[in-house]
């Protein structure tokens, strides 16, 4: 076939793609009409989770399931926004991980509020100044952010989704003619780049910033300096990026949570988050988490935090697969609750999905 015929045939294709997308649009402007009356959140998590795996599910191909994904996620954003823009809070500046995990999550038609901590991001979603807040919760190689977890003892927000991230690092600055003899970026983005910075820069001194987008701020204003972070900040901050892929690990992963006033409703794929504190007895955490086991729970991760009360007392954060409202679950927190001294049901979402969890599982 001549490449005339070829340009014709997809000249007829997008014209269907075309139609179609405006067939939705229609269909989805009826339901969010529907949801407005009933008082029913226009972003439902569950929904928009049962969408994307059917999708995945039926691809043959040639497109890869991620690419699909990234394609509907848009479709979804945009048929969102015909109605109602979705106001989302995240730990910025423009160009953090967190604020690319929410565009991840939420597509790029949304509006967007960049929050200088993660405790404004909790409060924002709090007093209804947005509708919802991603904020980043543990990293494959780092380890549990434990101010997040600790803002869950204070906060009454729930989890409504998550969001897996792949981690990569570049190094950044406005010239590589001049030395460099500073580097800046987050703490722990310092250490998932410690050997290629060591094998590279020994010499340079590492200067901790709050984000890495306020690294790359910093770096614009340094001649003499450079930032690690994502490379989006090259083009948002006006940097070169000199260095790709420097991190120490290729699997390197974080997850972030999506925070709002309810959790979701059953997507049959779902993941549960409690935190918890145990009766002062020998035994009691034992007693408490073969309540899971009884019922034939998975649990996916436990973390403790000092409860900052009392001196050796500790809460302990669990995820594990199931909804709330399903019966083996349901009857686990009931056996669960007669055992703690404690205990707080963070929310029930659908688990993400698509090949950042088996990676981050492997790390």
């Amino acid at each position: 076939m001549s490449l005339k015929k070829l340009r014709g045939h997809i000249d007829r294709i997008d014209k269907k793609i075309v139609d179609l997308l405006n067939e939705r649009a229609k269909l989805v402007s009826s339901v969010a009409r529907i949801k407005s009356i009933k008082k029913i959140s226009i972003f439902s998590p569950e929904r928009e989770a049962l969408i994307l795996r059917k999708i995945k599910a039926i691809n043959k191909g040639p497109l890869s399931s991620k690419d699909v994904e990234v394609i509907y996620r848009e479709i979804l954003s945009v048929c969102r926004a015909l109605r109602v823009m979705v106001k989302i809070g995240y730990l910025g500046p423009e160009g953090t991980f967190t604020h690319l995990a929410a565009i991840r999550k939420f597509g790029s038609r949304s509006q967007f509020l960049s929050c200088d901590s993660i405790r404004e991001v909790f409060e924002h979603v709090e007093r209804a100044e947005v509708d919802y807040g991603v904020v980043p919760i543990e990293n494959s190689i780092e380890g549990a952010v434990t101010y997040t977890l600790d803002m869950f003892l204070e906060s009454s927000l729930k989890i409504c989704a998550e969001v897996f991230l792949n981690v990569f690092h570049s190094l950044l600055r406005v010239s590589e003619t001049k030395r460099l003899l500073r580097i800046y970026s987050h703490p722990q983005v310092f250490s998932q780049c410690r050997r290629w910075i060591i094998s590279q820069y020994p010499n340079a001194q590492l200067v901790p910033t709050s984000t890495t987008a306020k690294a790359a701020q910093m770096a614009k204003k340094d001649k003499e300096s450079a930032c690690i972070g994502n490379h989006v900040l090259a083009a948002i901050y006006g940097l070169k990026e000199i260095r790709k892929h420097i991190e120490d690990s290729p699997s390197n992963v974080t997850r972030f949570l999506v925070i709002s006033k309810n959790d979701s409703l059953p997507s049959a794929h779902d993941k549960t988050s409690i935190l918890f504190s145990i009766k002062d007895k020998v035994g009691a955490l034992h007693d408490a988490l073969n309540s899971f086991k009884r019922n034939g729970i998975n649990l996916t991760k436990i973390e403790s935090r000092p409860s900052k009360k009392k001196p050796w007392e500790y809460y302990f954060f669990v995820d594990f697969e199931g909804h709330r409202e399903n019966k083996n679950v349901s009857n686990t927190l009931k056996s669960l609750e007669k055992k703690c001294a404690f205990l707080k049901i963070l929310g029930s979402y659908p688990r993400e999905d698509n090949g950042y969890k088996e990676k981050f599982k492997k790390t």
